[in-house]
């Protein structure tokens, strides 16, 4: 069973990860297409440093997407701890709102914050991309955050009312510090959503504002570009980092709290 397992597992990874590697492969290649590999070269990444759109539109994609998975983190956090808060009857109904934006296709979500945006006359740019990502960020920094605020110990929160602790003063030092790994857990889930979302991001921007998985699309759409290629390698890469950071700042917390 083990060995079926396995393989099983193996056989997942490749079909997951074969793709990816084979546009990483071909950043390399030579020649100006991926029918085959004809020489390795660096001049695809040349190309993209070059490009001093393609720069711009990168620095402006992952500033957009900190500073949407910052603040929804703050407040997915803190719409967390009013849910648990509440009484039982009323967080299945809070819940449930909060997981429609979840389930909820991405297209009919950029519509409808398109549709918003039009009628209260509020012009589609950066700004109007920022807060439909916020918007559909907060709902996985909740489910994030709530299940650990669940596991927590009440009798943490009544020894801080009991040594004379304000409600303020028991969020900062009880609560989250207990949340911290699920907070930066909300923060990364929300920054590669932000990161890599295409199409709530494709209603909402308007001209002269793009973000990579707009641009990216409209490159293909008029041809194969290994620029594009070695674009994703180096936001591959970048992933790779994030989450390697994420998981280090997570046994370091473990640690310290063994």
């Amino acid at each position: 069973m083990k060995k079926i397992a396995n393989l099983y597992l193996s056989l997942v990874f490749l079909i997951l990860y074969f793709p990816i590697f084979y546009l990483l492969f071909y950043s390399f290649n030579k020649g100006g297409d991926m029918n085959g590999f004809t020489g390795f070269t660096l001049e695809h990444y040349q190309a993209m440093f070059d490009d001093s759109r393609l720069m711009l539109i990168v620095v402006e994609t992952f500033l957009l997407a900190f500073l949407s998975s910052l603040l929804a983190t703050i407040i997915g956090t803190i719409g967390a701890i009013f849910i648990y808060r509440t009484k039982q009857k009323y967080q299945n109904r809070l819940l449930s709102l909060n997981n429609v934006l979840m389930v909820a296709p991405d297209v009919m979500i950029g519509a409808s914050f398109l549709i918003l945006f039009t009628i209260i006359g509020f012009k589609l740019g950066a700004l109007s991309v920022l807060l439909s990502h916020i918007a559909f960020s907060i709902p996985i920094v909740v489910l994030m955050v709530l299940p650990r605020l669940k596991e927590m110990n009440d009798d943490m929160i009544s020894a801080a009312y009991d040594l004379g602790a304000s409600t303020f003063q028991m969020v900062r030092e009880v609560m989250l510090p207990y949340l911290t790994p699920t907070i930066i857990a909300g923060f990364f889930m929300a920054f590669t959503y932000s990161l890599d979302d295409f199409a709530v991001t494709f209603f909402v921007t308007g001209n002269g504002f793009s973000t990579l998985s707009v641009e990216i699309y409209s490159r293909a759409r008029q041809g194969i570009s290994l620029e594009i290629n070695a674009l994703s390698t180096i936001v591959f890469l970048f992933s790779i980092l994030l989450v390697s950071g994420y998981y280090v700042i997570s046994q370091e917390k473990e640690d310290k709290d063994a």
